[in-house]
């Protein structure tokens, strides 16, 4: 699953985040693998979408959020 088809009340763990450049760039933004996601909002048109990852709310954009790799957490 990917972190795009993540939907409002679940929570996910980031499992791979894939492309290099892309995945330099998220490195730096705290989305690691292991780390706890949940989705807080997402745009009027459906891009982008807003993450709560630790105590921080990161916005990405579906295209991006399509490259991680989730799994959800009952």
């Amino acid at each position: 699953m990917n972190l795009n088809q993540l939907i409002f009340g679940k929570k996910a763990i980031i499992t791979k985040v894939n492309g290099q450049l892309l995945s330099l760039k998220l490195y730096e933004m705290g989305m690691l693998p292991g780390e706890l996601v949940e989705l807080s909002n997402v745009a009027p048109f459906g891009d982008p979408i807003a993450i709560n990852l630790s105590e921080s709310k990161v916005c990405l954009r579906m295209q991006d959020a399509k490259c991680i790799e989730i799994k959800l957490v009952d």
